[in-house]
């Protein structure tokens, strides 16, 4: 589900590293909100993220 559907950004993979260079593995999660689209002179609601719907290249319904 946190994919979005106009650029394709999803979640990225790295490591907490600690002050005595411990590692665990932790997760950014994109910022992906449902919007209602214009798709093909329809509504349709999509996951989008932030930043296309700031840019302007989703249509909002």
């Amino acid at each position: 589900m946190a994919v979005c559907s106009v650029c394709g950004k999803g979640v990225h993979f790295g490591n907490n590293v600690s002050h005595a260079n411990n590692k665990s593995s932790r997760m950014w999660k994109s910022n992906i909100k449902s919007v209602k689209c214009m798709v093909d002179g329809t509504p349709r609601k999509m996951y989008v993220c932030t930043s296309c719907l700031r840019s302007g290249k989703v249509e909002r319904a």
